[in-house]
């Protein structure tokens, strides 16, 4: 069965336009390919996404050297907003965009919900 990219993409959208704050979101692959994503006109998904993959396999290498484990949630703050990379199942990375004013508790129990969401999407079509 094949992944259920509608259904996917219809989370992303409802978690950038119903959370406030919320800037755009992305799910890619762990090699930096896009698969779904609602992102700023401004940016590029793909050039987003090999960017994510990036950033987590930096993450992963400074996990194994510090002794923390592989890493399961990375926050990134700039100066205009926060970028928050978090493992989805074994084959993917979602990523928030948001603005500094988010309330950082209520968005990290948002995307766990949506994180658990979309690899029970993706495991159902590993299944067949």
């Amino acid at each position: 069965m094949a992944i259920d990219s509608e259904k996917i993409d219809n989370i992303l959208r409802d978690f950038v336009t119903d959370t406030r704050h919320v800037q755009g979101a992305v799910l890619v692959t762990l090699e930096g390919l896009p698969i779904a994503g609602r992102l700023p006109d401004t940016l590029d998904m793909a050039r987003a996404a090999a960017m994510a993959a990036a950033v987590m396999t930096i993450g992963d290498r400074v996990g194994e050297d510090l002794q923390r484990g592989p890493v399961q949630q990375m926050l990134v703050q700039g100066s205009a907003g926060y970028s928050i990379l978090s493992v989805c199942g074994d084959e993917a990375l979602f990523v928030a965009l948001t603005s500094l004013d988010i309330q950082q508790g209520l968005l990290l129990i948002e995307i766990k919900r949506i994180v658990e969401e979309i690899s029970q999407i993706m495991s159902i079509s590993k299944k067949y």
